[in-house]
Order: C-alpha cells, then sequence, then structure tokens
C-alpha cells in the first residue's frame, strides 16, 4: 500500500471488521423487517465473521474479493453465494461512507444468477389434486386448494386464519406470513411477520370452487383459528406444511414438484385463459410488474413467426 493510500485511509487502521458490521447491523435494524434482519445476522455470523472478523478494514483495501467469491462457490449454492456478497458489500459501503473511503467495489464480479425454467403441474394433474383435497377429511389439505385458486406462498397460506376471508366480498385479504428463520448458527425460530413487500400484502378474489369449500369449512372453526389447523393458538410451519402436500400428491398419484409449482402453475393457468398482466402481477403480490412479465410471459416461435408473417 503507497503513502498516498495509507494517508488517505488512515481513519481504517484500528477498525476492526466485526465492529463495523455491529454498526452496520444496528443501523439497518429499524429499516427492515425482523427476518430480514435475522438472515443478514446469520450471513454475518455464519460466512463474514468467520473469514474477515478479525481483520482491519484497510485489509479490504487491496483484497482480492473475487477470489473470496471463487472460494464460495467451491461449497455453497449461487444464490447463497450472491446473497453473502450483497450483504459484504452493503457492510463495506456502510463503511466507505462513514470513514470517507473507496474499496473500489465496482471491481467485484458478482456471480451470474441463473435462470431455471420453471415447473408446472399440467391440467390433468391438477384436477387430480383437485379433486383429493375437496374429498380429504384432512383440514390442512385446504391450504393446497387455496394456493391452487390463489397462487398465495407457503408462508401466507400458514399464517392464514379465516378472519382473513371476507365471504361477503369473496375476498382472501393476504397480511400476514409465516417462516422460520435462523437466530443463531444452530437456532432457529418462527416469527409471523407482514409479507415481504407492501404490494405483497393485498386482496385476493375467490374462485366460486374454492368459496364453496371454504364457506363450509369455516362454519366448524372460530374466526380467530388458523385456517390450516383449526385452532387458536396452534400454527402448521412450511416445512411440515410440506410433507401434507407430498402425502397428498402420493395419494392421488402426482408425481412430486416442489410446493412453490403451485404458484407457478396458478399464474400460468391465468395467462392462459386471458388475465392482464397487471391484475396478476397485483394477485402474486409481485413488487413490480417487471417479475411477472420476466417470470411468466414466454413468446413462442410460432407466436412470433405467425406476427411477422403479417409484415
Amino acid at each position: 500500500m503507497n503513502i498516498f493510500k495509507r494517508g488517505k485511509n488512515f481513519r481504517l487502521w484500528g477498525v476492526k471488521f466485526k465492529k463495523t458490521t455491529d454498526n452496520w447491523l444496528l443501523y439497518k435494524k429499524h429499516k427492515i423487517k425482523e427476518s430480514t434482519y435475522l438472515n443478514y445476522n446469520y450471513i454475518i455470523n455464519t460466512y463474514l465473521n468467520k473469514e474477515f472478523g478479525k481483520k482491519r478494514l484497510d485489509y479490504f483495501l487491496t483484497y482480492d474479493m473475487n477470489q473470496f467469491i471463487d472460494n464460495l462457490e467451491k461449497n455453497l449454492s449461487n444464490k447463497t453465494v450472491r446473497d453473502i456478497i450483497l450483504v459484504l458489500k452493503s457492510i463495506l459501503k456502510f463503511a466507505e461512507r462513514k470513514y470517507n473511503t473507496n474499496f473500489n467495489l465496482d471491481l467485484v464480479t458478482m456471480p451470474t444468477a441463473h435462470k431455471t425454467e420453471l415447473q408446472v403441474i399440467s391440467e390433468k394433474e391438477i384436477k387430480k389434486i383437485e379433486k383429493e383435497c375437496m374429498e380429504s377429511i384432512d383440514i390442512r389439505t385446504i391450504g393446497i386448494l387455496i394456493s391452487i385458486y390463489t397462487g398465495m406462498r407457503i408462508g401466507e397460506i400458514c399464517a392464514l386464519k379465516w378472519e382473513n376471508i371476507d365471504f361477503s366480498k369473496k375476498l382472501i385479504n393476504v397480511t400476514q406470513t409465516l417462516q422460520r428463520v435462523y437466530v443463531e448458527k444452530e437456532r432457529t425460530k418462527i416469527i409471523i411477520t407482514p409479507p415481504k413487500t407492501k404490494t405483497s400484502e393485498r386482496k385476493i378474489p375467490i374462485p366460486t370452487n374454492l368459496y364453496d369449500k371454504l364457506k363450509i369449512e369455516s362454519t366448524k372453526f372460530s374466526r380467530e383459528a388458523y385456517v390450516l389447523t383449526g385452532e387458536e393458538e396452534k400454527y402448521i410451519e412450511p416445512r411440515s406444511f410440506q410433507y401434507v402436500y407430498k402425502k397428498t400428491l402420493d395419494n392421488c398419484s402426482v408425481k412430486y414438484r416442489n410446493f412453490h409449482c403451485l404458484r407457478h402453475t396458478f399464474a400460468t393457468r391465468c395467462i392462459r385463459v386471458g388475465m392482464d398482466i397487471k391484475s396478476l402481477s397485483e394477485v402474486l403480490g409481485h413488487a413490480d410488474i417487471n417479475i411477472t412479465l420476466n417470470r411468466y410471459v414466454h413468446s413462442s416461435y410460432d407466436s412470433k413467426k405467425k406476427f411477422m408473417e403479417k409484415l
């Protein structure tokens, strides 16, 4: 490090990375959801402090972060690596502002986000799943029907109470989500919070088939009860609900695809019947209509050929 660099960044000499992460978390704490805060805290304690906790901030003036990324990619998924680097870059940007320095973060090459092909469940299979759920005596399977007809996320369904269903207006009010988050490396807890973004809090119209089933079941439980358990104090968490879903697929001989595929299938069916993208985006609770466009709207070769023939 040359004398000019040292002179400009002398304030970094005694500042440890761990102290900076503590200050960053304190700065972030009241700006983000609890689940996001706990996720950041988990990433820092599991990956970043383990690698850099005892380092001084001036270490990052010459550190090759791309090599760190390469090392992470040997053992972790692409998404996990991206999450780790996004947190690290945010911490260092915070330090740049606080100590008036520059870590040249623009030279960091983020791992490429791999776009995987969305899996959808066929119409024939959906009908088999729907029939199984309609005839089941297990109240928990109603959550599968809710996903088929509304595209709600698994955490939103687990947090749903009968009081969130407005039968007079035929609407489901999505106001909360339930998830298990890391508190420490080996310890987790369940939290129930507002959904991930403001647009995720939404009102979803209930199709007639689902409405009739919900109306019948609602008479058996109190308004304060969770829909999936029928009890006021007892909920079912997403991981456990996944088992109910898998068992249901086994019962009707449908190939297993993860629960989120029901959401993809719902969106695909909506496009197929002509729902406009703005309405679909609002029903799904996407923060931006472009998310819906990029994820679900794909033109086929035949479609492109048909229109180009008109030129």
